[in-house]
């Protein structure tokens, strides 16, 4: 599995799908990983394709290509993403604060989801680890909160 389509690079709080301006999500992404992606695959949504030419398109070669209106069922699909936003659903039923644009929950759950989940489709590994970043001691949660306070001072 591509390591790509399981880390989470970024995330925002829309209060609308149909109108929210994603380019500043892209560029988040974009930001993280240092680079514009290859590839970008989305929905038919019309606001990833706003997104994609602002922030994206470009005149020069390499050029991102997107793939738009992704299927089920195909060679380009959107399934992990899909299954990502199922389980914040999941969490957004039983949590309070979860539509505020600077709630921490997110934050947290993009932590949890890159550092401390095992995916089935790395073997087992977090993305984190895939990538070569290891995470060590008995509460993974304490050691992150004790390596950030330490980079901070």
């Amino acid at each position: 599995m591509d390591l790509v389509r399981v880390y989470w690079l970024a995330q925002e709080v829309a209060n609308t799908k149909h109108t929210h301006d994603v380019q500043s999500l892209f560029r988040k992404s974009r930001q993280v990983a240092g680079k514009k992606p290859m590839t970008l695959i989305t929905d038919g949504l019309h606001s990833y394709k706003e997104g994609y030419m602002k922030e994206y398109w470009t005149q020069h070669y390499p050029r991102t290509q997107h793939i738009h209106f992704a299927s089920i069922k195909g060679k380009h699909d959107n399934n992990k993403m899909e299954r990502m936003n199922g389980e914040v659903r999941d969490r957004e039923k039983v949590m309070r604060g979860l539509k505020k644009v600077d709630t921490p929950i997110l934050t947290g759950y993009q932590i949890f989801h890159n550092y401390l989940r095992p995916h089935e489709g790395l073997n087992g590994l977090t993305p984190a680890e895939a990538s070569g970043i290891k995470i060590e001691g008995k509460n993974k949660w304490i050691t992150l909160i004790q390596n950030s306070v330490k980079q901070k001072l």
